[in-house]
């Protein structure tokens, strides 16, 4: 399977993708050059001196930021032994709203803002996504390099694209002229496949530049961004929960509730409520962060802008170690929020299908993290059938012990797609509006702590809880 933001997930591909940027952009940056000067009949003529050197010099820039972009680490932490032992055997959540983070692929704790990377096989600082164009992450130490790349490689192709339009507006004013009096077919078709290759390539980096100034504005990866996105959905099914709820009236306003009772179902879900983003730290300070230097000339140099570099000297400390927060939150370190569901159910047991899940691994079974979404559809397919068939037994067994009540409650229950944004694919994984999960920006899914665990079947649904999302479902009718 392909994913448009990490590439192919078979190995060996990726290795064409460094090649062919090389391709292209020797293909743009020479082969334009060439048809402008060896075709006389071309108008308005070969490239004048100062347009030569303009052009060949944003072809500097654009292959000096590439290979930066491709051959710069994008980070490492390095623990010592006894510290990563002593994290092992003591990984328990400092605050039920604020858990430790841990990696079982790298079996060490895991800092804010980073994630493991599939491709790379570790957990990167201030991970963004896995671009296979580079062969590595955009992250804490990558980034910088790659803005300056897609910032050259934008300003050289918007440069190309007036060169062009200059001489496709002199061949239509010309339209009319015979056409031996008009440049070669050659030249015409040359000029036509410049033309569309610097279209569409302008129009693909120009999005993508627009998303990573968007991140550099507000100090936000798109793997926050899809954090954000995922957390306002909580929020939101949260609300329309708390709404068919009849609670006491409670000072929600003091911090020392929120935190103080975290046993309490209904001060989590509002404790939760108020979480913020808490890396906005302000237009120029994210911008500095970001490239490492308040200088704001450095930032653009191709060669000696530099970035910042994870301190492995001290670990814990540090940058790439400990980020600055705007103090939006009554606690530091609570993002990504978690889901209240996934608390509940954790203190339940977990999820029903992580069990089925280890029970696999045990076993020997198909359990595999890496498939690819077509194999994870059949799998979920035949899940289904057999939740399907299993379910039709049951009820059947249960039929003749069914009051009404019990019979009417089971209805509310949903068999199918849920409608809250949450679906169950393979593992509980939710999507952004985009279709996007974490698996597409090159993230290991199976060691992130933020999946969404899915909801229990219909048989592990205590009655107090079918009751109570009944009143909810009666609220919303009478309302």
């Amino acid at each position: 399977m392909t994913s448009p933001k990490t590439g192919p997930a078979t190995p060996g591909l990726h290795l064409l993708y460094i090649p062919s940027v090389c391709a292209l952009i020797a293909f743009l940056g020479y082969f334009s050059q060439y048809l402008f000067n060896t075709d006389p009949d071309l108008a308005p003529g070969p490239l004048t001196r100062r347009e030569t050197l303009t052009f060949n010099g944003l072809i500097v820039c654009v292959w000096l930021t590439y290979y930066r972009a491709c051959t710069v680490d994008p980070g490492r932490y390095r623990f010592p032994r006894e510290q990563r032992h002593d994290e092992i055997e003591n990984k328990q959540p400092s605050h039920p709203l604020r858990p430790t983070r841990f990696c079982k692929k790298c079996a060490a704790p895991k800092p804010l803002r980073a994630h493991h990377c599939r491709h790379c096989g570790r957990c990167i600082p201030k991970m963004d996504h896995h671009c296979p164009w580079t062969g590595t992450c955009v992250s804490l130490q990558t980034f910088p390099h790659f803005l300056r790349f897609l910032i050259y490689a934008n300003v050289a192709l918007w440069y190309l694209g007036s060169l062009l339009w200059r001489r496709a507006a002199a061949v239509w004013a010309d339209r009319r002229l015979p056409a031996y009096l008009g440049p070669s077919p050659r030249s015409l078709a040359g000029l036509t496949i410049l033309a569309l290759a610097d279209a569409v390539t302008a129009l693909a980096l120009g999005l993508l530049l627009f998303t990573i100034v968007k991140g550099w504005v507000f100090n936000s990866t798109m793997i926050e961004d899809w954090e954000a996105e995922r957390h306002e959905a909580v929020v939101a099914r949260m609300g329309r929960s708390l709404a068919g709820e009849d609670e006491d009236e409670r000072d929600y306003s003091s911090s020392s509730f929120f935190w103080g009772d975290a046993d309490n179902d209904a001060a989590v879900r509002q404790a939760l409520a108020r979480i913020e983003f808490p890396y906005d730290l302000g237009f120029f300070a994210n911008m500095a962060q970001a490239m490492g230097t308040r200088n704001v000339l450095r930032w653009f140099l191709p060669v000696f802008g530099g970035g910042p570099v994870i301190n492995n000297e001290t670990p814990g400390k540090g940058v790439g170690w400990e980020w600055e927060e705007n103090g939006f939150n009554d606690l530091p370190g609570l993002w990504p929020p978690p889901d209240p569901e996934k608390i509940r159910q954790e203190r339940r047991g977990a999820w029903p299908g992580a069990a089925r899940q280890q029970q696999q691994q045990q076993q020997g079974g198909p359990w595999d993290g890496y498939q690819t979404q077509e194999e994870v559809k059949a799998a979920f397919a035949r899940r289904q059938e057999e939740d399907l068939k299993r379910r039709q037994r049951t009820r059947a067994l249960q039929a003749q012990q069914r009051s009404g009540i019990i019979a009417e409650l089971e209805e509310l229950e949903d068999d199918g797609e849920r409608s809250d944004g949450y679906q169950v694919v393979g593992e509980p994984l939710w999507t952004n509006s985009e279709g996007d999960r974490l698996w597409d920006y090159g993230v290991d899914e199976e060691v992130e702590e933020e999946i969404i665990p899915a909801q229990a079947d219909d048989e592990d649904v205590p009655l107090a809880e079918l009751i109570r999302r009944r009143k909810v479902h009666t609220r919303e009718d009478d309302g």
